[in-house]
């Protein structure tokens, strides 16, 4: 498949991307406010858009020699104004509390190495110098916080934070991955650096395929974690925040890079102007047929563009589920057709409970479609005590698929659901308890 994929027609090149969707679609204007971080920031708080914070910013000589080393916080990032790929990107992780033989403070970074005011002055020089910037003209640099890690993302992280890259085009985002830290990259999650990328459904945020130093792999380097079916909390916030975004630098085609603060929720990190195309190989699917799907569409509203992009992009990790295990994904309520007992269909909504081995059905619905002849009595035990229940041969359709089965007769009057589908009647399907369900009855 991969193969397949770098031949694929639809694969978008660095040219045609410059050619049909950067050019066209930012001006230099928009580009400039993209390509500096400064910049952005001001852009994004002015619409109330949250940004990590900045504790400083060092714009020449003068003021680094002049700068109070004291005055920084414990952990921080130290990044050029106008870096490129990840370059000139440097976490510093915390602070010993013993300081050097001047009384001056000493950082460390992910790998424990330490870090001294010395060492720090020198990172910032090669910044102003313009050693990371586009045309190495010179820089000014930033330092700013480090988010605090999610519990839920720390085993798939090496001492430090992942963000969510999100590419976006005509205010509907298009294809997300999950970029990881590593130790080579010394918790930075950027895949220059040897970051890991992880393509993500766009309908539900959860990662599917990866990629590392370009090749395809199943787990975290070194263990047995797999790198698929981590659900990315906050996730319809995530797309709605990348096209508020979008809005804000009026920058056309965009990628948007968002951290998650295990305090303060989702954070942008930078705008890309020129976002990297390793994306689609991440996510095994060429980004230039979802370009060409959402050209020219009227987006009138934020919650237009989620749910274009849910609906046209996401369901990956359904489909291929459905296509390894030949079994249909389902949610915990999902619509029914029953089949009466004269072939007249009723249709309803069933609560889906893998909890209870055999279906059933209330007995003032079976009296009505005529299902109420009992085949056999079973006793059961439930939540009042054993009890004998009837049993009555019933049919219905789930998801497209013709069930034939033994239920149940229960009062189920007072009940949100006038059945229930046992395991014993789930074995052509898979549940999904996260799947988007239909609430109310048909």
């Amino acid at each position: 498949m991969f193969s397949f994929l770098k031949s694929a027609r639809s694969v978008l090149g660095v040219n045609e991307r410059n050619i049909k969707y950067i050019k066209p679609s930012n001006s230099k204007r928009a580009i400039r406010i993209a390509d500096n971080k400064l910049f952005s920031k001001r852009a994004l708080v002015k619409k109330s858009i949250p940004v990590a914070n900045t504790f400083t910013v060092i714009k020449n000589i003068q003021q680094l020699n002049n700068f109070d080393w004291d005055s920084l916080p414990k952990s921080f990032v130290l990044k050029p104004n106008r870096g490129l790929e990840g370059r000139g990107v440097f976490i510093l992780y915390g602070r010993l509390k013993k300081k050097d033989e001047n009384n001056l403070p000493i950082w460390v970074k992910s790998n424990k190495e330490k870090v001294d005011v010395d060492t720090l002055k020198s990172m910032t020089l090669d910044i102003l110098e313009g050693n990371f910037s586009k045309g190495q003209t010179p820089d000014c640099a930033i330092f700013e916080e480090r988010l605090k890690l999610l519990k839920i993302l720390k085993p798939y992280s090496y001492r430090g934070v992942p963000d969510i890259r999100i590419v976006i085009y005509n205010n509907i985002p298009v294809m997300a991955e999950l970029r990881l830290p590593t130790k080579e990259s010394e918790g930075r999650s950027n895949l220059h650096s040897g970051g890991i990328g992880v393509g993500l459904d766009m309908a539900t945020g959860t990662t599917t395929s990866a990629i590392w130093h370009g090749r395809i792999i199943k787990h975290i380097p070194g263990t047995n974690l797999s790198l698929s079916g981590i659900k990315i909390p906050e996730w319809k916030s995530l797309l709605g925040l990348a096209v508020e975004c979008q809005l804000a630098s009026r920058v056309g085609f965009l990628g948007v890079d968002i951290g998650i603060d295990r305090e303060k929720g989702p954070v942008v990190l930078e705008l890309n102007a020129r976002p990297g195309l390793s994306i689609q190989n991440a996510n095994l699917a060429p980004l230039g047929s979802r370009l060409r799907k959402v050209e020219g569409l009227d987006i009138k509203s934020v919650n237009q563009g989620i749910r274009l992009s849910q609906d046209l992009f996401g369901g990956e990790i359904e489909e291929g589920l459905e296509e390894m295990s030949g079994k249909r994904v389902i949610g915990i309520r999902e619509p029914i057709e029953i089949i009466g007992g004269q072939g007249q269909k009723y249709k309803t909504v069933a609560k889906i409970d893998t909890g209870a081995y055999r279906s059933s059905i209330c007995h003032s619905l079976a009296k009505e479609l005529k299902l109420s002849k009992m085949i056999d009595y079973k006793k059961v035990r439930s939540a009042i005590g054993k009890q004998d229940r009837a049993i009555i041969d019933l049919s219905f359709v789930l998801d497209k698929r013709l069930v034939s089965t033994e239920a149940f007769i229960a009062d189920r009057q007072e009940m949100k659901f006038d059945i229930i589908i046992g395991r014993k009647d789930l074995k052509k399907f898979l549940v999904d308890p996260a799947k988007n369900v239909l609430l109310k009855k048909i």
